[in-house]
């Protein structure tokens, strides 16, 4: 009879590893949406703000690409940013059957305290982690992401 480990970091690799990130992902992402709070937008909101600030008007399915999201969650979240006046959807010339999502100004100055947000929150979540050890993390989360991408087409 295995007994349960008193820790997570007592567990098996194979079960350590995958649990660690997810809790990980989770408490970066609170941490995110409580910083964020104070301009009332939530992670995905101020993300595809500061991602239409960097790229300009782009379709939503760019967006729920670059962003990580469904399409269908992409267009709920513009939705509320265009009801707040912080986007628009613009007629696409390329393509009538896809509009633009464009930032409106306002939208383009709160991208402002997204990013010193963004900038001081990351400067203290990496507090005491070097550079070489963020490139080596970011190089085998890659390397995690391509093996997933593998799971997940031989599931399909």
């Amino acid at each position: 009879m295995s007994v349960a480990p008193d820790h997570e970091l007592d567990a098996p690799p194979w079960q350590r590893v995958e649990s660690t990130l997810m809790s990980t992902a989770r408490a970066i992402r609170r941490a995110y949406e409580i910083r964020l709070a104070q301009l009332d937008l939530n992670l995905s909101q101020a993300s595809l703000l500061a991602f239409l600030r960097e790229s300009g008007a782009c379709t939503q399915s760019r967006i729920a690409s670059r962003l990580g999201m469904g399409r269908a969650a992409a267009g709920l979240v513009v939705d509320t940013l265009e009801k707040r006046g912080l986007v628009e959807r613009r007629a696409n010339p390329k393509d009538r059957r896809a509009w633009l999502i464009a930032l409106r100004p306002d939208g383009a100055q709160q991208t402002t305290p997204i990013l010193e947000i963004d900038t001081l929150l990351r400067g203290e979540l990496r507090r005491g982690i070097s550079r070489p050890e963020r490139q080596r993390l970011a190089s085998l989360l890659l390397r995690l992401q391509t093996n997933i991408a593998g799971v997940l087409d031989e599931d399909l």
